[in-house]
C-alpha cells in the first residue's frame, strides 16, 4: 500500500490520541474491573489530540505514549506541536517526533509558554548540545513563544484559554467552535467568557471524587452545564471510570471521550 493511502488525511478532524490520566489505563499493577476490562473504551493512553487544520497537522502535547498513538491512528505527518503545560505526561514523548523531522528535513515547530520551553531544554538537553550536528539523531526543534493572546496558525485563529491546574497556570485552546480544556480544576471568569457558543467542549474529568488539581465528575458536569456546549466530551480519565457504566449515567450532551474518537472541526 502506498504511503499516501496508508496515512490518514486529518483535514477538518479533531482526533483524540489519548484520553487517560498521567499513568494511563490500565494502571500498572492494578487488577480493578476497568484495568482488566476487555473493552477498547477502557484502554486509555495519556491525554493528547491531533487536529487537521487547513494549513497543516497540529499536535497538542507529546505524551510518553506518542509513538503508540501516532502509529495506531496512522498519522505520518505533524507540522507543529502546541503545548498546554510542562508536566511529564504532556511533554516527555517529544523525542518520538524525530522520524517526522527526518522525513521533512525541517525542525519541528514548537509553540509553548516560557516554562514549557525551559522544561523541554532541561529534559532533552542532548537536542541542544552545540556539538551535535543537525540530523545527528536528536529531535530538531524551533520554538515559538505564545501567551494567552490569540494567534493565527495554519489558516485558523487559535484562542488560548488560561486555566488553573492546582497551583499551576496552564493553557487550553479554542479552535473555532471546539475548545480543549484538559488538566484543570478551575476556569477563571475571563476564560469562561471565551467559551460561549461552543459546538464541542473537551473538558478535564479525573475521577468521581474531588482532587486538588483536576475536576471531579460532579464538578465537570457543573461546568459543562454552565458553558452549555452542544456536546461535552470528558477527558484525562482515570481507571475509576468504567466507560460503559459511567456513560449510562451521564446527562444528554455529555460523553466520555475515548482514544481514537474523532469530532469535526467547524
Amino acid at each position: 500500500m502506498a504511503a499516501q493511502e496508508y496515512f490518514r488525511n486529518l483535514n477538518g478532524r479533531f482526533v483524540f490520541l489519548g484520553t487517560g490520566t498521567s499513568v494511563g489505563v490500565p494502571v500498572v499493577g492494578c487488577e480493578c474491573s476497568t484495568c482488566t476490562s476487555a473493552s477498547v473504551f477502557d484502554s486509555r493512553t495519556r491525554s493528547s489530540v491531533a487536529l487537521g487544520l487547513p494549513g497543516g497537522v497540529l499536535l497538542i502535547d507529546t505524551t510518553p505514549d506518542l509513538r503508540t498513538q501516532l502509529l495506531r491512528e496512522r498519522i505520518g505527518r505533524v507540522d507543529a506541536v502546541l503545548y498546554t503545560h510542562d508536566h511529564v505526561d504532556h511533554v516527555y514523548g517529544l523525542d518520538d517526533i524525530r522520524p517526522l523531522c527526518y522525513r521533512t528535513k525541517e525542525p519541528m515547530r514548537v509553540l509553548c509558554e516560557e516554562r514549557v520551553e525551559r522544561r523541554i531544554r532541561r529534559a532533552f538537553d542532548y537536542a541542544f548540545d552545540p556539538l551535535v550536528k543537525p540530523g545527528g539523531g536528536v529531535p530538531q526543534l524551533t520554538f515559538d513563544r505564545i501567551s494567552a493572546e490569540p494567534f493565527d496558525l495554519f489558516g485558523i485563529r487559535v484562542v488560548p484559554l488560561r486555566l488553573t491546574h492546582g497551583i499551576f497556570d496552564v493553557l487550553g485552546f479554542r479552535f473555532g467552535n471546539v475548545a480543549y480544556c484538559t488538566d484543570t480544576n478551575f476556569i477563571p471568569p475571563t476564560t469562561m467568557s471565551l467559551l460561549a457558543g461552543l459546538d464541542v467542549l473537551v473538558l478535564d474529568c479525573l475521577r468521581p471524587s474531588k482532587h486538588p488539581t483536576h475536576f471531579s465528575l460532579a464538578e465537570s458536569l457543573e461546568v459543562a452545564a454552565h458553558i452549555g456546549a452542544r456536546r461535552t466530551l470528558l477527558t484525562h480519565l482515570s481507571h475509576e471510570f468504567s466507560h460503559e457504566q459511567v456513560s449510562a449515567t451521564l446527562p444528554q450532551g455529555v460523553e466520555l471521550a475515548f482514544d481514537g474518537l474523532e469530532v469535526p472541526l467547524s
